[in-house]
């Protein structure tokens, strides 16, 4: 079992309040991940979760026991951060395995353990090596492998792909998504890169200053944003924003398209528009063009298109592609 309660979680620095109010459940099983901009206080909650943060207020429960008096040790929960934080003098089983020698597990129940890790892992043939010895997504595999032979109630991950290249982050990730279906186990995951939440997320909790503004699936997210931040947030690259007025809509404040909701022509659609620079990725094409009737916008055609700066072109918004948002910037119904 792995559930987690958080009830009116709060969390200040003298009059600094970096959480405020946090109310979420986490079912057994789920593969939830905390996103939001750096300074959101998605780490802070993570840690006031792993007890390495006391909240000023407000309950933290594992399996439905309060935990907020229980020592992090205490919390049957494992971490996996940034830093590999493994000792260097170590070899990698002796990594792996450290945590269970130093709460007094018999040798045969140490080796056991570690060897499934490491399977599970392909780190078999690197159980000899010391850290120095180990690319960076081998050595991030090895934390991994040390929190998953402790058969934790849940796992805590601080982004950890953060100090990998982008071709080991896709590895890495697969690896973790992988582990999950596996283990199926519950894991809490913090990243500001959206891409790894929309890819490994079961249930996406996006934070904006301390405070949850959605809470759902990535298609959730994707297709029905509560509000803008979450619209602008969620979706690369960036929804398009556009005055409701330029559109003649006397009751949204905002109107957003993502830009894959975009149709371009060069002969006729609804807004006529100058490229002012494409960006040619093989897979997509991405134009920008500046339009008299909405401005700056970002369209996304999927393929090789020739466009090129200073072409006269055509957008046209998907029929029922509109997001409307009101004067507070919540989604109007």
């Amino acid at each position: 079992m792995g559930s987690l309660q958080l009830k009116s979680i709060r969390k200040a620095y003298g009059s600094h309040e970096v959480l405020k109010g946090i109310d979420l459940e986490v079912k057994d099983g789920e593969f939830v991940i905390f996103v939001g901009p750096s300074g959101c206080g998605k780490s802070t909650l993570l840690r006031t979760i792993a007890g390495l943060e006391d909240a000023t207020s407000g309950s933290v429960q594992i399996d439905g026991v309060e935990v907020g008096h229980v020592a992090p040790a205490k919390r049957g929960i494992a971490m996996v951060f940034q830093s590999y934080a493994l000792y260097p003098h170590l070899t990698v089983k002796d990594n792996m395995g450290l945590g269970l020698k130093q709460a007094g597990k018999p040798k045969a129940e140490i080796e056991d353990k570690v060897g499934k890790a490491a399977s599970m892992l392909s780190l078999d043939p690197y159980l000899a090596r010391r850290p120095a010895e180990l690319s960076g997504g081998q050595r991030q595999r090895v934390a991994i492998g040390r929190a998953i032979v402790r058969e934790p109630k849940l796992f805590l991950f601080d982004e950890p792909l953060s100090n990998l290249d982008a071709a080991l982050r896709v590895n890495t990730r697969l690896e973790i998504a992988r582990l999950h279906r596996s283990l199926k186990a519950t894991m809490i995951y913090v990243t500001h890169d959206q891409v790894e939440a929309m890819t490994l997320a079961d249930k996406i909790v996006v934070l904006n200053a301390g405070q949850i503004e959605q809470i759902g699936s990535p298609m959730d997210l994707y297709n029905r944003p509560a509000n803008v931040f979450v619209a602008g947030f969620i979706g690369s690259p960036q929804m398009n924003f556009i005055d409701g007025a330029r559109l003649g809509d006397k009751n949204a404040k905002t109107i957003g398209i993502r830009p894959e909701h975009l149709g371009l022509s060069r002969e006729s659609g609804d807004w006529k528009g100058k490229v002012v620079h494409v960006e040619h990725l093989g897979a997509d094409t991405i134009v920008y063009l500046e339009s008299e009737q909405v401005g700056l916008i970002t369209v996304r055609l999927f393929g090789e298109h020739r466009y090129a700066p200073d072409d006269i072109v055509y957008a046209t918004p998907m029929v029922g592609s509109m997001h409307r948002f009101g004067a507070d910037d919540r989604v109007l119904a």
